[in-house]
């Protein structure tokens, strides 16, 4: 019995495999592969015919299948005119038994993007802010539309998550800070949409875990394609229409190295040793690409890794300010060596403090200030008083505030971020960034101001570099290469997002019965175990017992009452308990 439980996530990663003890054949492999063929020539050809028709004779062929319903079946037709988009669809449970799809037809429609993430400002966390920046630049040559999908809190949860004291009483006064803030920074107006998801704040991941199925939040005529901010952290606990069933593309970009996190933790090494199957499993089941951000990442089946961030161009502007004053002979960077980031020890405090301490003697007269808010403050204050070297610490700021224009050098031997933002923003703005020979800084290597170290010695040696040399103008490709016009771009290849207009899409299927029915038996050993692994992810997420087990927070199965008053839900429909005996798939 334990041999089969294991046994399909063997299978499942090997879609090739020729084991078909389910198929109940005796026919040879050649056999069946020519059989194979036939069908999908045949299928090829009578495609091809009902595009024709379709597309000659529409009205004749929207008539026909209406009477044909009629007769057969209930049938439902949409029209969306301002979209074009026609769909005939039939009765889910005749479709299903006589393995039959709808016709859809799409004329001359704008590629619709969704853009999923796992937080929102004013949380100045990297998953809030690329988003962001991607939706806004994805939309700027108008080829294509974009909804970002960002969680919505309640009044309690954005207390404990947003600085300063900063709330919202709705979702339209978060939308406006948002696109206030946005449009400052990239001087356009942006043309996405924004939407939101109901979400609840978990203190223990520290992080805003999604509540009910986000994916309804796109209707399903505009499901081309999602783009998952951090896949893992979006499915975990995901319970409603598969994603890629609902999208005709997925693409997760896998932002945080969680196994490193998690590692640092209590029992972290057994965690993580979980954690690392639950990732590849749910990103298996919900993603048709995954684009890693770094080889800091978890390596996951099937993925790529490229940075398909850029910066604030506020700083690229910051950066030309300062490179004129060089041009110009004037003093530039009149400050030495800092550091900005969480004040949390995983965040690259603890590494920074430690080089300093064990090379104080080698480093005598050196003066570093340190900026940043976190949990771990008091500690990172109190240890930073202990060193000889005169450390200051200070509260946590903008980057692209003035008082860091003329620091020289930023330092960060951080290790645990995947791709570092605020390294770019320091490149951005022309300053030395000295950070460890490490797969998360790969990017930056290409910078002729990036220094990185491979141990003390080196860390010790660079540090005396950067404070007798001046920090090189970035050339024009330097400066193109770290902006989002870049980025984005990147993400477009990466994503193999080619086609910004949908002129022609059908889901084949005529409604004869019979028609394809022999393909259909064919079994696709792969898909069938994704389905059944699939089936299992969405059986136990919806027992609240087994979600609570895995850490999920606790009645978030569906939002309560207060978030659907706040998001126009309706509350009768979202107010669902989870069954443990008895499992609805959801179509």
């Amino acid at each position: 019995m334990k041999e089969k439980l294991v046994s399909p996530l063997k299978i499942h990663r090997k879609p090739n495999s020729t084991k078909n003890g389910d198929l109940e054949m005796d026919d040879s492999t050649d056999r069946l592969t020519t059989l194979e063929t036939t069908v999908s020539g045949l299928t090829s050809i009578v495609g091809e015919l009902v595009e024709q028709l379709l597309l000659t004779n529409l009205v004749k062929a929207f008539t026909s299948a209406i009477q044909r319903g009629r007769s057969r079946r209930k049938g439902v037709m949409e029209v969306d005119k301002d979209d074009g988009f026609v769909e005939i669809d039939s009765d889910s449970s005749d479709a299903e038994s006589d393995k039959e799809r709808s016709i859809i037809v799409s004329m001359d429609r704008k590629q619709h993007i969704a853009i999923f993430t796992t937080a929102s400002l004013p949380w100045m966390t990297g998953t809030a802010v690329n988003p962001l920046f991607r939706a806004a630049y994805l939309t700027k040559d108008g080829e294509c539309k974009v909804t970002l999908v960002i969680p919505w809190l309640s009044l309690k949860d954005q207390e404990l998550v947003y600085p300063n004291k900063i709330t919202f009483i709705s979702p339209l006064e978060h939308e406006i800070y948002v696109r206030r803030w946005l449009e400052e920074r990239t001087g356009f107006i942006c043309g996405f949409n924004i939407c939101f998801y109901p979400g609840k704040f978990s203190l223990d991941k520290r992080s805003i875990l999604a509540v009910g199925d986000i994916t309804e939040i796109i209707p399903d005529e505009e499901a081309d394609i999602a783009v998952l901010e951090e896949p893992e952290h979006l499915t975990w606990y995901h319970h409603g229409r598969r994603w890629k069933t609902k999208f005709r593309l997925v693409i997760g970009v896998v932002h945080t190295n969680y196994l490193e996190y998690v590692k640092r933790e209590k029992n972290g090494q057994v965690q993580a040793f979980f954690l690392k199957y639950i990732n590849g499993w749910v990103t298996h089941i919900y993603c048709h690409k995954v684009i890693r951000l770094s080889a800091a990442t978890q390596d996951l089946q099937g993925s790529i890794i490229c940075n398909i961030h850029g910066v604030n161009p506020k700083f690229l502007e910051i950066g030309k300010k300062q490179q004129e004053k060089q041009q110009k002979g004037e003093q530039a960077f009149s400050k030495s060596i800092y550091f900005i980031g969480k004040m949390v020890w995983s965040k690259g405090y603890k590494e920074l403090l430690q080089l300093l301490s064990v090379n104080q003697s080698q480093l005598i007269g050196l003066h570093v200030d340190l900026y940043g808010n976190g949990e771990d403050s008091s500690e990172v204050q109190e240890t930073a008083s202990k060193l000889q070297l005169e450390v200051s610490v200070h509260p946590g700021r903008d980057h692209s505030d003035s008082i860091f224009h003329e620091y020289k050098v930023f330092l960060n031997p951080s290790t645990s971020d995947v791709v570092c933002t605020t390294t770019a923003e320091a490149l951005a703005m022309g300053k030395i960034v000295i950070c460890a020979d490490h797969a998360s800084n790969e990017f930056f290597k290409q910078f002729t101001n990036c220094y990185t170290y491979k141990d003390v010695d080196g860390f010790v040696k660079l540090i005396h570099k950067a404070l007798v040399e001046d920090p090189v103008p970035l050339t024009d490709g330097e400066r193109h290469q770290l902006s989002w016009e870049a980025a984005t771009q990147r993400f477009l290849k990466a994503a193999e997002i080619q086609q910004h207009t949908i002129t022609t899409e059908k889901t084949l299927e005529n409604p004869r019965k019979g028609f394809m029915a022999l393909s259909f038996r064919l079994p696709n050993l792969g898909k069938k175990m994704e389905d059944a692994s699939a089936f299992v992810h969405y059986a136990a997420s919806g027992m609240e017992t087994a979600r609570r087990a895995f850490g999920a927070i606790p009645s978030s199965l569906t939002p309560d009452e207060d978030q659907c008053k706040e998001l126009g839900l309706p509350i009768s429909a979202q107010k669902q308990e989870a069954h443990p005996g008895k499992i609805v798939i959801p179509l």
